[in-house]
């Protein structure tokens, strides 16, 4: 099984959508295997950000990431990082497919809800920056026999 990383963003967490957000990932059939809110640290965000770091909007990504709490996750499942993406929808709300989570409850690209690996790389890395690797939890979900052949 994949793992990958989703981040619910401040204006997500500020919305009260953290419920309905587990509760899409957990309907698909992913399986949650890690979990917590925090406000995140500068050097956390930098390194989460790391690629965007000398573009002229990163300044205000930083300071927005760094204004609330986030819900920091780690899903795990077949092909997690592109099922997770699908769901998270584009990156502008304004594209975002309906039934995505973009799509459903974000209207502008700079406050769009959530943050999703775009690749299991990208995960790894990403995974490695938020959690420890006792905090991720191997479990088997009791409906596993029904969800992959």
């Amino acid at each position: 099984m994949d793992r990958t990383f989703v981040m619910v963003k401040p204006d997500g967490v500020q919305r009260g959508l953290v419920g309905e957000i587990v509760s899409r990932f957990e309907a698909k059939g992913l399986k949650l295997v890690g979990a917590k809110l925090e406000r995140l640290p500068e050097e956390r965000v930098v390194e989460q950000y790391r690629e965007h770091k000398e573009k002229p909007f990163f300044p205000g990504l930083k300071a927005y990431i760094m204004s609330g709490p986030c819900f920091l996750m780690a899903w795990e499942g077949k092909g997690a990082a592109a099922v997770v993406r699908m769901m998270v929808g584009a990156t502008n709300p304004a594209e975002a497919a309906p039934g995505s989570i973009r799509g459903d409850f974000a209207l502008d690209i700079g406050r769009n809800v959530i943050h999703a690996s775009d690749s299991p790389e990208s995960a790894a890395r990403e995974l490695g920056i938020h959690f420890a690797p006792g905090e991720l939890i191997g479990y088997s979900r009791i409906d596993e026999p029904v969800l992959y052949e």
